[in-house]
């Protein structure tokens, strides 16, 4: 054990004690399921599903949606397989019971999914030794997988001890972050040598990962790729559009703290231009919409809300509910993925390019650099450096309706390549399960 990887260690047991104090800090601020918090700690909430049990960790909502193609794929190769989930989100949580349960599906007042007899998910365990033992010692996964860049030096530790195989898959590490691990090179090799298998999304992390691991990373490309279109509810939909009828619409998704004021003033500069438009402006974080309701109040905008039930009427529609981009999306002309006009690294394009839209964002894309890059060659994509390009954007799309039509179609052909990512990345997993039939738990 390098000493890096003992101070880490050491660092987990000697902040175990505050670390409740903590959490129920979180939960306060909704950042936390309070019934759950055992979860925390490698509490189980549930008992562990029989035979072959894979351990499935996605951080939040991006990755969550990444990994549910795979998990589908290996359910297809091995069906008597069963899988448990970790997020570490409320977010995630939420996402994942509408799409695993239906879409009307939520969690229960404890965060609980809707049970299936093959899925279970928890909240993911802090890296602490006692409670990551805890965790394994009753669901005894027969092989776990970890999704982008989470990288959790004690519990790889653990699972390396109960020799259980681990795979790092779509992962990515920034330059930064990168960067950081190389201060320490023994403890970022200690930690990836957990890894039976590591798959990165782009060549450039393959080269970082390679060279923190010391071994060769191998990149079958983005999982993200391989995601079906979003979900959408086609009556509400029906209903909406009679509603909006002919007035252009447009979507900023996912946006964030200090970039609403910017979508704001694009939105009011471009009715200037175009008086019956339509802004559908999704926060990120669905429990800031009286925050952002309030923002649009201050331009002058009405603010219905759709948690409130409330339908659009004005300029301004404030979509603060989990799980509807899909409708979104299919309601309007383009949208503007947020993340982008603040350094927060921007949220995935995919999404709307998948169902054929054309896509705005800005500067800050590091999140999805290779995605971004490949959309703007396309065609299919145009990246804003500030409020005054994102409105000269939204005029484009309404005076061009046949560039926007074909940003659209180019966006779709963009998103729909390299679905190998999902064949490559199963081919490398299913050796890590026993077989069928020779499963012990």
């Amino acid at each position: 054990m390098t000493l890096p990887l003992a101070l880490w260690r050491a660092g987990g047991w000697l902040a175990a004690p505050l670390l409740p104090l903590w959490l129920a800090h979180r939960a306060a601020r909704g950042k936390e399921f309070p019934a759950r918090l055992g979860e925390r700690r490698g509490l189980a909430g549930l008992p562990r599903p029989p035979g072959t049990l894979l351990w499935l960790h996605a951080a939040s909502v991006g990755e969550s949606l990444s990994a549910l193609p795979l998990l589908e794929a290996l359910r297809a190769a091995r069906p008597s397989l069963a899988a448990l989930i970790t997020t570490g989100t409320v977010t995630s949580a939420r996402l994942l019971a509408a799409r695993l349960g239906g879409a009307a599906a939520e969690p229960d007042r404890s965060g609980a999914l809707p049970a299936t007899p093959w899925l279970v998910h928890q909240v993911a365990p802090l890296d602490v030794a006692p409670w990551c033992a805890r965790f394994l010692g009753h669901w005894r996964p027969n092989a776990a997988v970890f999704v982008e860049s989470e990288i959790w030096p004690t519990t790889l530790a653990a699972l390396r001890r109960r020799r259980i195989p681990a795979a790092l898959v779509n992962a990515r590490l920034s330059a930064r972050s990168a960067e950081r691990w190389r201060r320490a090179p023994g403890f970022a090799q200690e930690a990836l040598s957990a890894f039976a298998v590591i798959l990165a999304q782009t060549e450039a992390d393959a080269a970082r990962l390679s060279a923190l691991a010391g071994r060769p990373v191998a990149c079958p490309g983005n999982l993200k790729h391989a995601a079906p279109p979003l979900p959408d509810d086609p009556p509400e939909r029906e209903r909406l559009a009679a509603l909006v009828g002919a007035r252009p619409v447009w979507v900023a998704a996912s946006t964030h703290p200090g970039e609403e004021e910017q979508v704001l003033a694009a939105h009011r500069d471009a009715l200037a231009a175009v008086p019956e438009l339509l802004l559908i402006l999704a926060p990120r974080h669905p429990d800031r919409g009286e925050e952002v309701a309030a923002l649009a109040a201050g331009f002058g905008f009405p603010s219905p809300r759709r948690s409130r039930g409330e339908d659009p009427d004005g300029p301004v529609w404030i979509a603060d509910t989990m799980g509807e981009l899909g409708l979104w999306y299919r309601l309007a002309r383009g949208a503007y993925l947020g993340g982008s006009l603040v350094p927060h690294g921007g949220q995935n394009p995919l999404e709307p390019a998948r169902l054929g839209k054309a896509v705005a964002f800005g500067p800050h894309t590091a999140n999805f650099a290779a995605v971004t890059e490949e959309l703007l060659s396309a065609g299919a994509a145009t990246r804003v450096a500030d409020a005054a390009g994102l409105s000269a954007w939204i005029q484009r799309l309404v005076a061009e309706p046949f560039w926007a039509a074909q940003a659209g179609e180019a966006a779709a052909v963009a998103a729909g390549r390299g679905t190998e990512a999902l064949d490559l990345t199963l081919a490398a997993l299913l050796p890590l399960l026993p077989k069928e039939g020779c499963t012990a738990e």
